[in-house]
C-alpha cells in the first residue's frame, strides 16, 4: 500500500485548517486517513499567529519507516520547521 504525507481540508470557506495525514495515495483528500500527524492553521487573524502543531516522532516515523512519500507542500512546511534538511532526498527534481 503505497503510503503518501499530505494536507486535507477541514472547516469553513473562508478558514480553512489543513490536517496532515498519512494517507493512502489512491484514497480521497478528505477520505479517513491511516493516522493524523498534525494540523496546520494558515491564517493570521488579529492576535492569532500561523500556527503549526505536529507530531515530529510520527512524522519521521512515516518518512523513514512507513516508506510514506511526502507532497510538495508537505516538504515546504517540514523542511521550514526543520523536521526535514534542506535538499532532501523529498525535493522534487527540478
Amino acid at each position: 500500500m503505497p503510503v503518501r504525507l499530505r494536507f486535507s481540508l477541514h472547516g469553513p470557506k473562508h478558514n480553512k485548517t489543513f490536517h496532515l495525514v498519512a494517507i493512502d495515495q489512491r484514497r480521497r483528500r478528505n477520505a479517513k486517513p491511516i493516522e493524523l500527524l498534525g494540523i496546520y492553521s494558515p491564517r493570521a487573524d488579529e492576535g492569532r499567529n500561523k500556527t503549526m502543531e505536529w507530531s515530529v516522532d510520527r512524522i519521521r516515523y512515516w518518512l523513514n519507516a512507513g516508506g510514506a512519500l511526502p507532497t510538495r507542500s508537505v516538504v515546504r512546511l517540514l523542511e521550514r520547521g526543520g523536521v526535514i534538511p534542506p535538499n532532501s532526498k523529498y525535493h522534487p527534481k527540478a
